[in-house]
């Protein structure tokens, strides 16, 4: 078959080829998952259309149709929101990255020339208080409020209890995507120093981060209530079902938690941009900050520092000695 024939091939067809050579390129497991599951939904959407057929105006309804009309289907809930832009953008990005190399490998057009790429609005970044975290850490305790027949309340402890706080306080402390959370082992941490070994960052990128006393003090007590706490190839955190948490279930209980403590908004990643804008408060520079959370430029950094400006003015203002002594 000739390299102009290929282009006829359907798109499930290609895909796989395209697959194999983003797995040929180094990216992570995660990013191959990503491209997959962002395809191979285009490709049911579409009806499997030859490669060779499609056009941009192909490209363009379905993404307005994930704008407009696609539910969600969220294993954590949350199905009456539709995507994010920045969802849709990252799925355009997909189609661009499958499309260039076809437009390559095929010797056809590249319809997502007449694409452009979805604009969004960022959602703006609101970091966790002190009290939503202490909350959060409260309700990892017991179980809801109940009412006996004569209504009497009471709560249970949770069994997952010990566990729950060393996840968020890890989350809180170290800044880890979802992804980088829950693939790590107990080999991957250091209870003497704290430090943990990302070993499948984003871009397949290793590096370290850290916990400090507190935290390593409530590792330390779930470890050892754990029958696997001291194999060094055992996932760091499981979940009930003894398996390795997964994105979906960190989700599903980091969502439970803020629903029971009364905090909107909870999930992973909110954990990382509160580490982010503390750190800076604190004293920290941008560029351990980059390292510490895995970001190949500033621009990120750049968003952290300026809330973290802000408060520092807000700080400045209350604090300043010719305001407060009325110079």
């Amino acid at each position: 078959m000739n390299q102009s024939s290929k282009g006829l091939l359907p798109a499930s067809n290609a895909l796989i080829g395209f697959i194999q050579y983003k797995e040929a390129e180094g990216l992570s497991l995660r990013s191959v998952d990503n491209y997959r599951r962002d395809l191979e939904k285009w490709v049911r959407y579409s009806g499997d259309l030859l490669v060779a057929d499609v056009t941009p105006n192909h490209l363009r309804e379905y993404l307005a149709y994930l704008r407009t009309t696609y539910i969600p289907q969220r294993i954590y809930g949350g199905n009456d929101k539709p995507l994010s832009g920045k969802t849709v953008r990252n799925i355009w990005v997909s189609l661009s990255a499958f499309f260039n190399w076809a437009s390559t490998e095929f010797k056809v057009a590249d319809p997502m020339d007449g694409v452009p790429m979805p604009k969004f609005q960022k959602t703006e970044i609101r970091p966790y208080v002190k009290e939503q975290i202490e909350s959060l850490l409260k309700a990892c305790d017991t179980t809801r409020t109940a009412e006996t027949h004569d209504r009497r309340t009471f709560s249970n402890p949770r069994g997952t209890a010990v566990r729950d706080r060393a996840i968020i306080k890890v989350l809180l402390d170290t800044g880890l995507r979802a992804n980088e959370f829950c693939s790590m082992d107990i080999r991957d941490y250091d209870p003497k120093t704290g430090e943990m070994r990302v070993r499948y960052g984003k871009g397949g990128k290793g590096r370290f981060v850290y916990v400090e006393k507190f935290t390593r003090r409530e590792l330390w007590r779930y470890l050892t209530q754990r029958e696997d706490g001291d194999d060094e190839n055992a996932p760091l955190f499981v979940a009930r079902n003894d398996r390795r948490m997964n994105n979906n279930s960190l989700r599903l209980l980091l969502n439970r938690l803020g629903k029971k403590a009364g905090v909107p908004n909870v999930h992973p990643h909110r954990f990382r941009h509160t580490f982010a804008i503390e750190f800076l408060r604190a004293g920290g520079d941008v560029f351990s900050l980059q390292k510490l959370l895995g970001h190949s430029t500033l621009d990120m950094v750049k968003n952290y520092v300026a809330i973290a400006q802000i408060d520092v003015q807000n700080a400045h203002r209350r604090a300043s000695p010719v305001n407060n002594w009325r110079l």
